[in-house]
């Protein structure tokens, strides 16, 4: 059976070893962040834990896979301002003209790029650098986007 890998690409956003304690030691996890997107207006975040790399890997793009979000996309960019906060993370989002290009940073970057948004400006403002809560601080963003046609000023 065929599944949708072929119009999905991936990228590993974080990989971080986890540990906890037990009587005979400590036990060694992996936390892996994994973003999908078709580069047309959907994408996906992923998380996962699992005891080795592989395995954190595949559980999370299957995770991803089922978090899936379609965003509108206007020229190439959003159709509107929006901010999210996630945890510690804050995120603004910007449209953009045409050709000013991916005005973003790290996690957002690699976000946008997947979901196939070509201009947008993009600011941090949270005091975190958790790539985690950051991806997901700016998929909540991408979720609060509308059609083109109901522009709201999100406001939280």
């Amino acid at each position: 059976m065929k599944e949708k890998k072929d119009e999905f690409e991936s990228k590993m956003l974080d990989l971080t070893r986890t540990a906890r304690m037990t009587a005979g030691g400590r036990r060694f996890g992996f936390r892996t962040v994994v973003i999908i997107g078709d580069k047309k207006g959907q994408v996906g975040l992923g998380m996962a834990k699992g005891v080795d790399v592989a395995q954190s890997i595949e559980k999370a793009t299957k995770q991803a896979k089922k978090n899936i979000i379609t965003i509108p996309i206007i020229k190439d960019t959003i159709p509107y301002q929006t901010e999210a906060k996630f945890g510690a993370a804050r995120v603004l989002l910007k449209p953009q003209t045409t050709g000013r290009g991916l005005v973003a940073g790290g996690t957002i970057r690699i976000i946008c790029t997947l979901a196939g948004i070509k201009n947008i400006s993009s600011k941090i403002l949270g005091k975190t650098n958790n790539k985690a809560n950051n991806a997901k601080a700016t998929i909540k963003a991408l979720k609060k986007l509308k059609h083109a046609d109901t522009p709201i000023t999100n406001k939280e």
